[in-house]
């Protein structure tokens, strides 16, 4: 059972949520894992977008989902007074999930805003709920086969670095702007957040056409290995908007020309995918 965290200290928008909806998915296709996928953020629809929306009943009539009795819309809530009063176990986080995908894939959407309170009251429930996060991430790790947490970097900062501990890999997703370029070097310089064997760097919503193209971001980093990275897909991005990223990957499976941009796209989430399992393995090997 495995914790990783897809996290980013940047403003830039660096595709971060978007490579760790598209790992997940992926992951929940080609494997037989049992996978939750959790949002920290707040009040960002982002992942709920993605697959539900407004309106989730057909994709849980298709996928296999259910619809809980108990309200998942802001399940994160409903989880935070289970922590509180210190009744939480792990089968019942099920019970505030959005499932995707029956025994494969379960969503916990971030913190939505309620409609009947101030913005300074939603924030508030907000600071409350985050507090939450680490006791809910080691729990469902218990029953899960792999958590994958989209750290918000609206969280309290010394929540976030215990989440990042508590990971067995930590995905640092950066733009290949020069001055994120930067910023990921100072970082791997100066600490260990992404230079130790637990981090993985990869570059997100990756354009071919510039010169900061994945072979010289690689030399001027310095780095050994080519780095990962994840095209801008429109398709994709445009999927994320209506709730079709379940539909998306399972049509793009099918697609066997190699030029094709779609393909490439895949090709590179499924070998992300693939080595982050890889690097699991490995990490846990030296720990024996």
């Amino acid at each position: 059972m495995s914790i990783v965290t897809f996290w980013n200290d940047d403003r830039e928008q660096s595709g971060k949520t978007m490579t760790a909806v598209a790992v997940a998915t992926k992951m929940a296709i080609e494997r037989n894992f049992r996978i939750l996928l959790i949002s920290t953020s707040y009040n960002d629809p982002t992942i709920k977008n993605c697959y539900w929306g407004e309106d989730a009943k057909k994709t849980l009539k298709l996928f296999g989902g259910k619809n809980n009795n108990i309200g998942v819309e802001n399940g994160i809530s409903g989880l935070e007074k289970l922590v509180a009063s210190n009744k939480l176990t792990p089968s019942t986080i099920t019970d505030y999930t959005r499932v995707i995908f029956k025994e494969r894939l379960e969503v916990i959407n971030g913190f939505s805003k309620l409609e009947d309170k101030t913005p300074e009251e939603n924030l508030e429930e907000y600071k409350k709920i985050e507090a939450c996060y680490l006791e809910l991430i080691k729990m469902a790790n218990q029953y899960y086969d792999m958590v994958i947490v989209d750290l918000d970097k609206l969280l309290n900062s010394e929540i976030q670095n215990e989440i990042k501990n508590i990971s067995n890999l930590n995905i640092y997703v950066f733009s290949q702007r020069l001055e994120c370029l930067n910023r990921f070097n100072n970082l791997k310089n100066e600490t260990k957040e992404i230079a130790g064997p637990k981090n993985l760097p990869v570059v997100g919503r990756y354009l071919n056409n510039t010169k900061y193209n994945i072979k010289n971001i690689t030399k001027y980093l310095a780095e050994k290995k080519e780095l990962h990275y994840i095209p801008f897909n429109m398709q994709f991005y445009e999927a994320a908007e209506e709730n079709g990223i379940v539909d998306m990957f399972l049509k793009m499976r099918n697609i066997r020309d190699k030029t094709d941009d779609n393909y490439i796209f895949m090709q590179n989430v499924l070998k992300l995918t693939n080595d982050i399992m890889k690097k699991l393995q490995e990490l846990q090997m030296k720990m024996r």
